[in-house]
């Protein structure tokens, strides 16, 4: 510890500690220590866990990965436990745990060693599934469970999703994610470098990009307008589970000005054969009149009758 600070007008003292290491991992209490003239007494009534966060793990579909607990000494003869979740001594369900006479522990595709001498075990899974992610605690069973240290196992499916648009166009890109996740679409050229310290980076800074979520689905959507050629390239979708997005935005004319000139151009020609429609009818009404035009247009004089005169 590098020392403490008490600020009495807040009734606070502050704790610090330097360049932390496993060995610091556990459960502190912090209280205050009253004296009279024969008895001292001490009063503990803030508890306080300090957990350890180690990187992240990234591995693809299919491959196996490691996860690494390295623990202080002094527990090297306690049982240790690696769980999905926080491991509980109320539901007990680690994926697997040593014992004190054994040192490794193997199941189906789960396997527990435990190297006293350096003070490590070690969490092998094989055959990694979407259902492996997540995040992992190592713990060490003493009158109750104690984790303290935690890391996230990135799972990077294998299929991928391939998309070409035009500038101009917009795009939806679905994403996989649980409630408790931390959502993550990035650009980059591994789907390591948008994570760090274990958090998945939003690393996107654009008003043309934007997130909808589906939390009773399991999705979240990213939506990107307006592209522009420079939005191609691979980008990492999801959150414990990873799908790789292949984008590429070609310069040309965009679906929606392409359906627009579509409309425009059959609504001229509509208008144009209507037009010529109207022309022919016209010129062949003229050409052959109808018998009762030809009638009503006749010049023969008609009959006229005489009249007997006034004056005769």
């Amino acid at each position: 510890m590098s020392g403490s600070s008490e600020r009495n007008e807040e009734r606070v003292v502050t704790v610090s500690i330097s360049n932390v290491s496993v060995r610091d991992a556990g459960v502190y209490w912090c209280g205050a220590e009253t004296r009279d003239t024969y008895l001292t007494f001490i009063s503990l009534n803030t508890k306080i866990q300090l957990n350890l966060i180690m990187p992240p793990v990234v591995r693809h579909e299919g491959e196996s990965a490691e996860i690494i607990c390295s623990y202080d000494s002094i527990y090297k003869s306690k049982p240790k436990s690696l769980c999905k979740g926080k491991c509980s001594t109320r539901d007990r369900n680690p994926l697997s745990e040593t014992v004190r006479e054994e040192k490794e522990t193997k199941t189906d595709r789960l396997t527990l060693k435990d190297d006293v001498t350096a003070s490590v075990f070690t969490g092998s899974i094989t055959a990694l599934t979407a259902e492996d992610a997540g995040k992992y605690w190592c713990a060490v069973t003493l009158e109750t469970e104690l984790n303290y240290l935690y890391t996230h196992l990135i799972v990077i499916m294998n299929e991928e999703l391939n998309l070409t648009k035009y500038e101009g166009d917009d795009v939806s890109i679905q994403c996989k994610h649980h409630d408790e996740d931390q959502k993550s679409f990035c650009k980059a050229h591994e789907a390591s470098m948008c994570v760090k310290d274990g958090v998945s980076l939003e690393t996107i800074r654009d008003d043309r990009f934007s997130f909808s979520d589906e939390a009773s689905t399991g999705v979240f959507t990213v939506n990107i307008t307006d592209l522009r050629e420079e939005d191609s390239g691979t980008y990492w979708c999801g959150a414990h589970v990873i799908i790789k997005v292949n984008l590429e935005v070609n310069k040309g004319v965009s679906g929606r000005i392409t359906v627009s000139c579509v409309c425009v151009t059959l609504l001229l020609m509509g208008a144009s054969v209507l037009l010529l429609y109207k022309l022919g009818y016209i010129k062949t009404r003229d050409q052959h009149p109808s018998p009762d035009r030809t009638e009503m247009s006749s010049t023969t004089p008609l009959p006229v009758s005489s009249m007997p005169s006034l004056y005769s």
